[in-house]
């Protein structure tokens, strides 16, 4: 892990996210939403189905197997030293593309994310939001609670009603090409994309390297995709890893909860 900017650290330390402002190159978000939008054209009905779905909303998921763009946006060695600065050495969970369905009433209720509870080696889930599209307040950008991460509690366990607003909750919005890294024991949820058009973001989630991934990564890759993978990318994904084999054989097709 290398030195990331102090405040960077300060507020994912203290408020549990931090937004990188003008992150995502041009070029490069143009590659990545290219690429988004192609899959969706051909996978149709089915995309997303290795991900379960909501309402509101459609998804892509196991990216990894899908284009060499997203293996460079895991990889990212700015993004893994703000995700180490939360849960220390990663390795991906899942990667899926979300996007917010225009004119929808549909929205997240605050959760964490794989239900996930800090244990007592402290936090070990962080998920980062590519945003490939401007986060408005009426498009369904996302909403946090600052601070929750330190709470050691579940928003379904202990609020009436985890869709209702929260007195203390924040809109994250910004800018298409912003990133957001997220202690994803925040509570937090996407809210209701409520203009004519869609809202589109890529989520990158990591878990400490002693926990099961959301998606089994092993299980999902295709042989090709394996072999042309860098070195740095098979310790990311956890490959060469019997204890990850062990931990994430049984976990199956998960979602945003679970």
């Amino acid at each position: 892990m290398t030195a990331i900017p102090e405040d960077d650290r300060r507020r994912l330390d203290e408020q549990g996210w931090v937004r990188l402002q003008g992150f995502i190159a041009h070029d490069r978000r143009r590659r990545i939403t290219e690429r988004i939008d192609a899959l969706f054209a051909e996978e149709g009905d089915a995309a997303g189905s290795e991900f379960r779905q909501e309402p509101g909303a459609r998804r892509l998921a196991n990216l990894v197997d899908k284009g060499p763009v997203f293996v460079e946006c895991i990889t990212d060695g700015v993004v893994l030293d703000h995700v180490a600065q939360v849960i220390g050495p990663a390795k991906l969970s899942s990667l899926n593309a979300r996007e917010a369905l225009p004119r929808t009433t549909e929205a997240q209720p605050l959760h964490v994310d794989a239900g996930a509870l800090p244990d007592e080696r402290g936090f070990w889930v962080c998920n980062t939001v590519w945003m490939l599209d401007d986060f408005t307040p009426d498009n369904g950008a996302l909403r946090v609670v600052p601070g929750s991460h330190r709470w050691s509690r579940r928003p379904q366990d202990v609020l009436r009603d985890p869709l209702a607003p929260h007195p203390e909750e924040v809109l994250v919005t910004g800018r298409a090409g912003d990133l957001v890294v997220m202690n994803s024991h925040l509570w937090h949820g996407g809210t209701a994309n409520r203009t004519n058009r869609r809202r589109l973001a890529l989520h990158a989630f990591y878990c400490r390297r002693d926990k099961p991934q959301q998606q089994y990564q092993k299980a999902l890759l295709r042989r090709e995709t394996v072999a042309a993978l860098p070195a740095a990318a098979r310790v990311l994904l956890a490959l060469d890893d019997p204890a990850n084999d062990a931990m994430s054989a049984e976990g199956g097709r998960s979602g945003f909860m679970k």
